[in-house]
């Protein structure tokens, strides 16, 4: 496998230094130049010829998200937007994803020394993913890497690290019914398209995204600004209501318990669980422990197989599961992961998720009306 070019466009010298030296530390990746602003990084990309850029948000002269606008215009390629920790900030890169950029990152801490390993794993895995990841204006006739090539990770918890098999209280049919979404790499677009076309009195819908900490309360925010459902992010002991989305915090497992007759959030500090945290299977085995047939599992883009298991989990339960296809997702990891465990009862393009999801809900409903 060839290694994979990097261009790293940031006004900080120092922030250029240390993205140079995580990626050059790793032998799949080759940093073939770095440039200070958009004006000399468009120069560099005619003549390096790069696979994936790191795009900083905030730049001088031009910001990343015009430069960005322009060059998925021009010249779609891989771009991995390096964020500030601020609320601007997150609206800033929500944006840049928008306009095709493939994931995001926050800037490195000049004093991160105690987690410069686990910054250095996430940087080198993102970009690694960009480099095969469909952008806006993705030519199908090209070969595409095979997600096989990249390299094996570190053995990882399951969902047992933080929710055992069979802990849930055994589901019984009620009025209520759930929806539960997970995604990770390309998701926060994918589930912006699932959620604006959820009419506003859809059923209580539950959300893992893998997302930092400081990131998943404004992109609740922005999808609430959007969509005719009211969507948040998720506390602890809240019921789940119809009408209401809860997008799982940064930090923490988002897992659905029941109470009574009502479904409640409860967050859980346990360990990342596939090296994620929060982790969609530990949120689909909830569900299907404690919601079973009542919910509907909807499994989207994303890196790696976080949730497939759980998503069979749901479908062994009783739920009715749907995996995006291929062909509509960013990344085709945790969808696929799911379709090769035979968890997914459809696969569909991501335009039909939504519409899907909410015909068989409200059969559903009918049902036990």
């Amino acid at each position: 496998m060839s290694t994979i070019k990097v261009l790293i466009i940031d006004d900080s010298a120092l922030v250029r230094n240390m993205l140079t030296q995580i990626l050059d530390s790793d032998p799949g990746i080759d940093v073939v130049g770095t440039a200070a602003n958009p004006n000399i990084a468009r120069n560099k990309i005619k003549s390096l010829k790069p696979d994936v850029l790191t795009l900083d948000v905030e730049m001088p002269e031009m910001d990343g998200v015009t430069f960005l606008r322009n060059l998925m215009r021009l010249r779609p390629m891989p771009v991995v937007m390096v964020s500030t920790l601020t609320e601007q900030g997150a609206d800033v890169t929500f944006e840049a994803m928008e306009l095709g950029a493939v994931d995001f990152i926050t800037k490195p801490k000049t004093d991160f020394s105690n987690t410069i390993e686990s910054y250095s794993d996430e940087l080198i895995s993102k970009v690694k993913t960009a480099s095969i990841a469909r952008v806006q204006a993705y030519d199908p006739s090209r070969t595409k890497p095979s997600l096989d090539n990249l390299p094996s990770v570190n053995p990882t918890n399951s969902a047992d690290a933080v929710l055992s098999k069979g802990s849930g209280r055994r589901p019984f049919k009620t009025t209520d019914k759930l929806i539960a979404i997970g995604a990770s790499t390309g998701g926060t677009e994918a589930i912006k398209k699932v959620l604006v076309d959820f009419p506003a009195d859809a059923p209580g819908t539950v959300i893992t995204q893998h997302i930092p900490e400081a990131f998943s309360g404004p992109f609740a925010k922005r999808l609430d600004a959007m969509c005719a459902m009211t969507v948040k992010e998720a506390t602890d002991g809240e019921q789940i209501l119809r009408g209401h989305a809860y997008v799982a915090p940064g930090s923490q497992h988002l897992i659905v318990e029941r109470s009574g007759a009502r479904f409640i959030c409860r967050l859980n500090d346990g360990p990342p669980v596939n090296r994620h945290k929060p982790s969609v299977d530990v949120m689909f085995r909830s569900v299907a422990q404690n919601i079973g047939a009542n919910a509907i599992g909807v499994i989207l883009t994303g890196m790696g197989n976080d949730g497939a298991q759980g998503l069979k989990e749901m479908q062994e339960a009783g739920s009715p599961t749907f995996a995006q296809d291929e062909k509509t997702s960013v990344v085709w990891g945790m969808p696929g992961e799911a379709v090769k465990l035979g968890a997914a009862d459809e696969v569909l393009p991501l335009s039909r998720v939504a519409e899907k999801t909410i015909k068989i809900a409200f059969e559903l409903l009918a049902e036990t009306a």
